[in-house]
C-alpha cells in the first residue's frame, strides 16, 4: 500500500509569474525550474523499474488570474526487459496517475487533484492539496503543501500489504480511509540551468478501518517521505531530471530512483 501513497511526493508542475495574465503566461516558454511550472509538456523517464511516460496539457480556467493543467504519468513499461536492481518484475504497467492543477496568479496559491492506482498491489488514493508560493530567498524558493485524501483497493490485511496472492484477502475491494499529507516543495537554482529540488512529505491516517489506521502506511499508521531532484536545462524548452525517492523506512539506495528527459512545447 505504500507505493501509491509515496506518489504523493512526486513534483508539482504550477507557475507563479504573479504581473502576467494567463494567456500571456501561457503563450510564452515557461521556467522548467519552478517546481510549480504550467505548461504543455511531454516526458519520458527511464527508472531501475522500467519505462515512464508522461504528458502534460494546459487549458483554459475560464478566468485571465488563473491557470490550470492536466497530467498523465504511465509508470513501469518493460520492467523486467529494461529495468535495473532486478526490481522491474515484469514487463507490464506498475501504474497510473493523474493530477489536475490550477493557480491563480494573483497570490501565488495553487491547488493540485492527484489520482493514482497501482496494478500491483490493486491500491489507489485521491487527495486534494493547496500550495502557496513563498517569497524567493537568496537562491531558494519554498512552497508549502497541506491537503486531505482517501485510500481504497483490494482489501487490505496486516502484514500484506494488499497482497493479492494472500489467502486471507477476498476478492472486493474497500475504502480504507481518509488521510492527510503534510510537507513541502523547495528549489534551490545554483546557476541559471542548474537547480536542486527537495520535497519531503508527512503522511498520515485519520479515519478509516482499523488495518488502515494502523498499517496503512508501510506498516505503520504515518510515514516521513522524501524527494530529491537534481535538473539541467538542456534548452528552453528541454530539461534532464534525476530523481530519488525514499522514506524513514527505506534507505536512499533502495528507495526509487529515476532519469527523465522533458520537453516544453
Amino acid at each position: 500500500m505504500a507505493k501509491y501513497l509515496r506518489n504523493l511526493t512526486c513534483t508539482a508542475l504550477f507557475s507563479m509569474t504573479l504581473p502576467m495574465t494567463a494567456a500571456a503566461e501561457e503563450s510564452e516558454v515557461q521556467d522548467m525550474s519552478d517546481p510549480l511550472a504550467v505548461y504543455t509538456q511531454a516526458g519520458l523517464g527511464y527508472t531501475d523499474k522500467g519505462i515512464n511516460v508522461k504528458v502534460g496539457q494546459t487549458y483554459d480556467t475560464g478566468s485571465d488570474t488563473s491557470m490550470g493543467m492536466n497530467v498523465l504519468e504511465i509508470k513501469g513499461f518493460a520492467g523486467e526487459a529494461l529495468g535495473w536492481n532486478g526490481r522491474g518484475a515484469d514487463d507490464s504497467i506498475d501504474s497510473i496517475r493523474f493530477r489536475n492543477f490550477t493557480v491563480d496568479l494573483t497570490n501565488g496559491r495553487g491547488g493540485q487533484v492527484d489520482i493514482s492506482w497501482d496494478f500491483d498491489s490493486n491500491q489507489g488514493s485521491a487527495s486534494y492539496s493547496f500550495i502557496q508560493a513563498l517569497p524567493k530567498i537568496g537562491m531558494f524558493n519554498f512552497y508549502p503543501l497541506a491537503g486531505l485524501g482517501v485510500a481504497a483497493g483490494e482489501e487490505l490485511v496486516p502484514g500484506t500489504g494488499g497482497d493479492l496472492d494472500a489467502d486471507q484477502v477476498r476478492d472486493r475491494y474497500n475504502l480504507h480511509g481518509s488521510f492527510y499529507v503534510a510537507g513541502m516543495y523547495s528549489k534551490m537554482q545554483l546557476t541559471d540551468n542548474f537547480w536542486l529540488n527537495y520535497n519531503p512529505m508527512y503522511m498520515g491516517s485519520i479515519s478509516g478501518s482499523s488495518t488502515f489506521k494502523d498499517f496503512g502506511f508501510e506498516g505503520d499508521s504515518s510515514v516521513f517521505a522524501h524527494e530529491f531532484a537534481a535538473s539541467y536545462q538542456l534548452t528552453p524548452r528541454a530539461n534532464i531530471r534525476y530523481f530519488a525517492n525514499w522514506t524513514e523506512n527505506t534507505d536512499f539506495a533502495d528507495g526509487d530512483h529515476r532519469i527523465e528527459f522533458n520537453y516544453q512545447f
